[in-house]
């Protein structure tokens, strides 16, 4: 890589400490000023979002993450007092808990348990992980993120003895999803299970008037606060969503606000060469041909970015994975992200990167700083952070040989306002992209067919239960325990269903196993 390709393609924003390198990417002359017409049209799309268009029409709604970070955005003056305000709430209910004004049954909470699922899990987690300090942070922050009773026991068992100080935040814009509401009930039992009042130690995060709001009112919880219909999960991560668990860890959340709110200036410019998420956009089209015909691969030089890859999944993957462009046509849209982080990724699968299938470009996150103290030479003069940059190094030239495009993104340290920077500047080049490539990226059916889905199986397994408890005694293969059921079509699904079913106990259902395996029969003792 000539010193000419690296200075033309190296893009430095030092107002945000920000360096992007498309130099192996594979760029040539003119490739960034045949996307001019293109992103003129996008930038105007964002602006329009911006000052409150409805960018989700499946639902009737705007798209308002970005005044979460800037209330003066905001399209009208209501909305962005209530902004405002609620950040200061924010604040005022986490001093509160420091300070021992609002407490647990045992005392001063020491501990928080984030109940939630997707955007309102993994975007706390990735703070948390990234800007946590255990030893000084004023509470420890574990999750319920998913609806596995063997998950929850753990994170139970990492709570132990101190979950009567322990503060419950139950995270869901409906309080309908199955998951969230799982993992309260399943809090709820085990705070009783210590003879411990729920109510006293828990705080919604939810929609005015939903469900979740109707439970936490009539169960007197210490607190509630708002999630708008116009943030959506995937982007929710600067708003309540992150911002209470941030603050109760003791996180600085006016510098994560702070953060975003300077990318979000820098990325509203209308040149493709001055706007870093125009340029990762761009960078994204060309690798993948507009088409997510690549893999996007982010590895982080960074222990504390490990989740940053995780978090990207959803942004990235629910966002622009469509089956139809805006004019209903049909173009399976996506990039798919998968990641690890430097220099793990060298010792488990750049072997693959390097010399099997070159279906994917790499991302690399670049931090200059290697820690807050200074460190110890492991050689002459040589410390293991410049093992760190060697590595990185290595692997991007290794790839580079190969003929691997790869795109660089440096900044100085993980601090509150990097990590909103990152933040702010993929959530402005997902929208972007998905201008460029015609698609809406603030709607997910997909996931909403997954939901209705999982509702069907549901219903399925009580109809398992009453046609055996009706038939007590009596043993049903899957296709004829479908049939009974007036279910005939749904043999796999029954026999699936009753296995885990009987492997737990649940009901009494019972597995008869049989030769054959599928002929194992079903049944409930008479």
């Amino acid at each position: 890589m000539s010193w000419d390709q690296f200075t033309r393609y190296n893009f430095s924003f030092p107002e945000v400490n920000l360096d992007l390198d498309l130099s192996r990417l594979g760029l040539k002359d003119g490739d960034i000023e045949s996307f001019e017409s293109k992103f003129a049209i996008a930038f105007e799309e964002m602006d329009a979002l911006e000052k409150g268009s409805i960018a989700n029409p499946d639902e009737n709604r705007m798209v308002g993450h970005y005044w979460l970070r800037d209330a003066d955005l905001a399209p009208t003056s209501e909305l962005a007092d209530e902004i405002r305000s609620t950040v200061e709430s924010v604040k005022a209910f986490a001093a509160d808990v420091h300070e021992g004004r609002i407490q647990g049954e045992g005392g001063t909470f020491t501990d928080v348990l984030v109940i939630g699922i997707g955007g309102s899990a993994l975007g706390p987690q990735f703070i948390a992980h990234a800007l946590g300090q255990p030893s000084r942070d004023k509470a420890r922050i574990h999750f319920f993120d998913n609806t596995d009773p063997d998950g929850m026991d753990l994170v139970l068992d990492v709570i132990g003895e101190n979950l009567n100080r322990t503060l419950s935040l139950v995270v869901s814009k409906s309080g309908g999803t199955a998951e969230t509401r799982n993992g309260m009930l399943e809090a709820k039992k085990a705070y009783e299970a210590k003879g411990l009042n729920f109510g006293r130690h828990a705080v919604a995060i939810t929609g005015e008037g939903s469900k979740l709001d109707q439970v936490a009112k009539s169960g007197n919880w210490l607190m509630g606060f708002p999630m708008w219909d116009w943030v959506g999960g995937r982007t929710s991560v600067l708003g309540t969503v992150g911002l209470v668990p941030a603050a109760l860890q003791g996180i600085d959340i006016d510098a994560l606000l702070d953060g975003a709110k300077a990318i979000d200036t820098l990325t509203r410019k209308h040149s493709i060469k001055e706007n870093p998420a125009a340029l990762l956009a761009l960078a994204w089209y060309h690798a993948t041909d507009g088409k997510g015909s690549k893999d996007m691969v982010v590895l982080p030089y960074k222990d504390r970015l490990l989740l940053f890859s995780r978090y990207l999944q959803q942004l990235i993957m629910e966002s622009l994975g469509k089956e139809f462009d805006l004019e209903g046509n049909v173009v399976n849209q996506g990039i798919a992200v998968y990641g690890n982080k430097g220099s793990t990724d060298q010792h488990a699968y750049v072997q693959q990167l390097r010399e099997g299938v070159p279906n994917f470009f790499v991302t690399f996150i670049e931090i200059l700083k290697d820690r807050s103290g200074e460190s110890m030479q492991v050689e002459d003069a040589i410390t293991s952070g410049d093992f760190l940059q060697g590595f990185y190094l290595g692997t991007r030239e290794a790839l580079s040989e190969k003929g691997r495009t790869s795109i660089t993104i440096t900044t100085d340290a993980v601090t509150p306002e990097s990590v909103s920077r990152l933040i702010g500047l993929y959530e402005r080049a997902v929208g972007l992209y998905a201008s460029l490539v015609g698609i809406n990226a603030y709607h997910q059916p997909g996931v909403e067919a997954g939901k209705k889905a999982a509702g069907v199986a549901i219903a399925l397994c009580r109809s398992i239960l009453s046609t055996l408890e009706q038939n007590r005694g009596q043993r049903f293969d899957a296709p004829s325990l479908a049939t009974a059921m007036g279910e005939a079509e749904s043999a796999e699904t029954v026999y699936k269903l009753a296995t885990h079913m009987a492997a737990n106990g649940t009901g009494g259902v019972s597995k008869n196993d049989a030769t054959p395996w599928h002929a194992a029969t079903f049944s409930m003792n008479a």
